[in-house]
């Protein structure tokens, strides 16, 4: 497992293949770093599928209102949604979209953020700007590089459990 400096602000995935650890950046996005913390937290993420996944491009997962399959959720609907929450203001910054990165998925309205989010496979400077980048994996990023590709794919793979690193101690 990875190093984990700040365990508040340090997220445990758990994918098929093993854990993959994101360190968020609460300096650089806070209201993004906090609304992920209290989705994990809630269990909410866990057992969401990866409902577009894009080769050479990112993996979005995060629709807790529709991406979770054994909660009555339905992968064609999967992206459509999000939480309870309100939607979250942009909080965009100098942070490139560079492999491992974690963006918010967001509508054209760039304040319309709430729960899904992408792991950048690659370097997507395309995207600098326009989303807001929260967190970096630091750890496991070939468990997200193994996640099943297709919009959505035919048999998604999941997040199986999302935790905040320092409940877990």
């Amino acid at each position: 497992m990875a190093d984990i400096a700040d365990p508040e602000n340090t997220i445990l995935m758990e994918l098929a293949g093993g854990t993959v650890t994101i360190a968020l950046l609460p300096d650089v996005a806070p209201k993004h770093a906090e609304r992920m913390k209290a989705l994990a937290r809630a269990g909410a993420y866990d057992g969401v599928v990866f409902h577009r996944v894009i080769e050479g491009f990112m993996a979005q997962t995060g629709d807790v209102a529709h991406g979770n399959l054994d909660k009555g959720g339905d992968v064609r609907r999967a992206g459509t949604g999000g939480s309870d929450m309100p939607d979250l203001p942009a909080e965009f910054s100098k942070i490139p979209h560079d492999r491992g990165t974690l963006g918010a998925a967001r509508s054209s309205n760039p304040n319309s953020a709430n729960s899904q989010f992408f792991i950048n496979f690659a370097d997507n400077h395309f995207l600098n700007g326009q989303y807001t980048v929260y967190g970096r994996v630091i750890s496991g990023m070939e468990h997200v590089d193994a996640v099943t590709r297709g919009e959505p794919p035919a048999s998604p793979d999941r997040m199986i459990r999302v935790r905040v690193a320092s409940d877990e101690a």
